[in-house]
């Protein structure tokens, strides 16, 4: 192998693969980025056998070839380089790094025993801008339960349709899902749980991104292929084994109708819930006393070793009075997901589930179950 590379191409690489390339007592190689050409790119891949990264380099391909190299340090040892170009070349044991100025030599692994890359089936996909499906992804993405019992909402539901794709995730307490919506394409409605680890990669490798998301499914993995219209040569793709089980029929707890509605401006009824947690403790408790003949709002928090805090709101109200208590922590969470100028919160007496969405826009919503007042 022998090639050349613009210096900070090669590091944003190395900087999306090495990410899984983690360190494993039983498979050491795993630590490696594996290191291929193909036609005028470098081609990067990590895996850590439940995720698999691949990044595609345009570069300067003398020699082809394949190596496997340590992924972190390797992406150190670029990330302190001051140069604008690099070649890179192999030898017996080693790959050179050199420009006139320096040369350096690092051991290569045994790329034998570097695991394969699974096949996909590109017959079955779906396509999809990448930056609201990035955005539709942060909206739901920390929703997901740490349960190691319920493996089936440790993850993100996507239901994908010829014409929209729902992300739904839920840890018991709470619930959202997002829409988005898209030109109709020729596919069958299909549902699959992705892990949630797999999604926060996702998310850290393509939020400055911009281009088309495709989406190839197949019986127990899933694909995420970036790409960019001007080169038809995929930049990254993102491998991904999926949750087996099925997710809960959550449409059951979605509330028909509600006894009260408040709608208010969303940012300072945010900052509102946030001065009352304070207050909170250790109970994260809020109560609500909604007074729809005044159009008022009370708040009430306490705490014996901080005191308490009352304050009031003046709001939209429809429907009946009543009394309600919320994990206030919960609620910053769904408020801050919302993007909207105002929101919607509608209300369902004091122990059903209540909704938390934009005021005009029905793509969003966010579920949470009040608390018992103490």
């Amino acid at each position: 192998m022998k090639l050349f590379i613009l210096k900070n191409n090669l590091k944003a690489g190395l900087q999306i693969v090495e990410r899984i390339a983690n360190r494993s007592i039983n498979l050491p190689i795993l630590e490696n980025v594996l290191m291929s050409t193909e036609k005028n790119f470098l081609l990067l891949s990590t895996t850590d056998l439940e995720m698999a990264i691949r990044c595609w380099l345009l570069a300067k391909i003398e020699t082809e070839g394949k190596v496997i190299l340590p992924a972190k340090f390797l992406s150190q040892f670029i990330n302190s380089l001051e140069l604008e170009k690099i070649s890179l070349k192999e030898d017996e044991n080693f790959v050179i790094i050199e420009n006139k100025n320096f040369s350096s030599k690092i051991k290569k692994g045994k790329i034998d025993d570097f695991p394969l890359f699974p096949s996909f089936n590109e017959k079955t996909f779906l396509q999809i801008n990448t930056v609201p499906f990035i955005e539709g992804l942060k909206q739901v993405v920390e929703l997901a339960s740490s349960s190691q019992t319920k493996p089936e909402i440790s993850g993100i539901f996507f239901n994908l349709a010829p014409d929209f794709i729902k992300l739904v995730a839920t840890d018991s307490f709470r619930l959202a899902e997002k829409t988005l919506f898209f030109e109709k394409q020729e596919k069958q409605e299909v549902s699959f749980i992705v892990p949630q680890r797999t999604v926060r990669e996702l998310i850290n490798i393509f939020s400055d991104k911009k281009g088309k998301m495709i989406i190839y499914l197949s019986k127990n993995q899933v694909v995420f292929e970036f790409l960019v219209e001007e080169i038809t040569q995929p930049r990254i793709q993102v491998f991904s084994r999926l949750i087996e089980g099925d997710y809960p029929n959550y449409q059951e707890i979605i509330p028909k109708k509600y006894s009260t509605q408040i709608t208010v401006p969303r940012l300072p009824f945010l900052n509102l819930i946030k001065t009352a947690g304070l207050f909170c403790g250790k109970v994260n408790e809020i109560k609500f006393k909604i007074n729809p003949r005044q159009k008022k709002i009370e708040l009430f928090s306490q705490s014996p070793e901080l005191g308490e805090n009352k304050s009031f709101f003046t709001a939209d109200i429809k429907g009946e009075g009543v009394e309600v208590s919320f994990n206030w922590r919960f609620l910053i969470e769904g408020l801050s997901n919302i993007k909207s100028r105002e929101v919607s919160f509608e209300l369902n007496k004091e122990e059903g589930p209540a909704i938390l969405k934009p005021a005009e826009d029905q793509s969003y919503f966010y579920i949470v179950m009040p608390v018992k007042a103490t």
